[in-house]
């Protein structure tokens, strides 16, 4: 078992990865932007490359690791991540760059599906599981804070110019000490009957999802325009087509690349229910916090930063203690945890004033923070609890893509409630109140994940007394 844990470290270098690259560049915007003299435009879509290359190829990713090994899917995933990281280190313009983390998204998709599946392969024990989902937990939080603070240093560092690249070149040494010891340490797994790859599934899938996380990242600036909201329409449409694809194939035994098996796993459909809603919540929340501090409170962006860090080590802590809880109390402690993020919420739409004490924010954050991560890694131990191995990557993919689609939806939705609220020349009052109504929809999407999570069976998430 111990041998186990050395090889659970190592692919959670892979999952590190993924979460650090998406919060290392926001920090490091300015300097960027006026190195390679990017415009706004280009800025935002620099930022959201990597989400839509992640978000369209996460179901992709899953199946190939079922189909050709996950060891093998993973290693390709880091040494395309590191090749890809270094584009980005030597960009000279906006479009390289664009391109270079679009590809970055698209490794770290190789990459993420099999972090999950090898966690529920290596641990098939309950106790254990959970304790590793604890870890896989405390990683995330360790890379959102991480990413910012080395955003932030190394783009402040005036050793030589354009220190930015840095912030892309780290990841080298990481991904080639991954590569490594994955090779020594990891075994393989995959499906045990051979089947031939859906490649024209994941061109029609890949199209679908691309389309829909392109028109709403694109939404989150320009508004739901006519061109973004056709591009919905057309990306709907493809993702219908697919599914009756899918099923077509299905019947008569082709290859595929969504085996829809899974969704006859109650706790897999009600892990995806918790999860997207709690998603929905968490990252537009995340949007809707750096505004209300930044413009609204009028806090620098470095004591906002140092305010959020807060939220990061409460992550951490309770990824932590909560492996006991969940052990213990089974699914009664993530009912609790979420109805604690609720109460949490409501004394930040009570507290979080202009007169508002820089310490009671930390608090407050801390206190949230500790809140979420109680609640993710125990979430993705509901939807993938008893799955069958040849469904493991699959299943993980599934997951991801929700959480990732929930996402976004939760920033251009809810952001766009909070911008509506704002009004066009807003004062500080305004802020707040936008806030709060944002925030109430947050509390609102917490209840359907909490009503998800009450009716999991009991045996997926067991009390054991300890």
């Amino acid at each position: 078992m111990k041998h186990n844990y050395l090889k659970l470290i190592v692919i959670l270098f892979g999952q590190f990865l993924t979460i650090m690259d998406i919060f290392i560049i926001n920090v490091s915007i300015p300097s960027i932007q006026q190195s390679i003299h990017a415009s706004n435009g280009e800025m935002q879509f620099i930022i959201a490359a990597y989400l839509i290359g992640f978000a369209s190829f996460l179901i992709t990713g899953g199946r190939l690791g079922d189909l050709y090994g996950r060891k093998r899917t993973f290693i390709i995933g880091l040494i395309f991540f590191m090749v890809s990281s270094i584009a980005c280190g030597i960009s000279s313009g906006a479009a390289q760059l664009i391109i270079s983390r679009f590809i970055q998204g698209v490794s770290a998709a190789m990459m993420a599906p099999q972090v999950l599946s090898m966690i529920q392969t290596l641990f098939p024990k309950h106790e254990e599981r959970t304790k590793a989902m604890g870890w896989y937990g405390i990683t995330i939080g360790i890379g959102t804070i991480l990413g910012q603070f080395l955003g932030g240093y190394f783009s402040s560092l005036t050793v030589f110019e354009e220190s930015w690249r840095l912030i892309f070149l780290i990841n080298i040494p990481i991904c080639l000490l991954a590569v490594y010891y994955s090779l020594k340490q990891l075994d393989e797994s995959k499906m045990e009957v051979r089947q031939s790859f859906d490649t024209w599934g994941v061109f029609v899938l890949s199209a679908g999802l691309f389309g829909a996380t392109y028109a709403l990242t694109a939404s989150e600036k320009e508004g739901f325009t006519v061109q973004n909201l056709l591009l919905v329409a057309i990306s709907v449409c493809i993702l219908i087509y697919f599914i009756k694809n899918q099923k077509d194939k299905l019947k008569k035994k082709r290859s595929y690349l969504i085996d829809f098996e899974l969704f006859q796993y109650k706790n897999f459909n009600l892990g995806i229910i918790a999860v997207s809603f709690f998603f929905i919540m968490l990252d537009s929340y995340f949007y809707i916090l750096s505004l209300f501090f930044q413009d609204g409170l009028k806090m620098s962006p470095l004591s906002a930063g140092e305010v959020i860090v807060f939220q990061g080590l409460g992550f951490i802590l309770a990824s932590v203690f909560s492996i006991k809880l969940i052990l213990k109390y089974g699914k009664r402690a993530l009912i609790v945890g979420l109805g604690f993020i609720i109460v949490i919420l409501f004394l930040q739409v009570v507290f979080f004033r202009i007169q508002a004490d820089f310490y009671l924010l930390c608090v407050l954050l801390f206190l949230h923070g500790v809140g979420v991560g109680s609640i993710i890694p125990s979430l993705a131990n509901i939807a993938l609890s008893g799955m069958s191995e040849k469904l493991m990557g699959n299943a993980s993919g599934v997951y991801n893509t929700f959480q990732q689609i929930a996402a976004i939806i939760g920033i251009v939705a809810i952001g766009s409630v909070f911008y509506y609220f704002l009004g066009e020349k807003p004062l500080v009052e305004d802020y707040h109140k936008a806030f709060s109504i944002a925030v109430l929809i947050n509390i609102f999407c917490l209840v359907f994940s909490i009503t998800a999570v009450a009716k999991v069976p009991d045996y997926v998430l067991p009390k054991r007394k300890i």
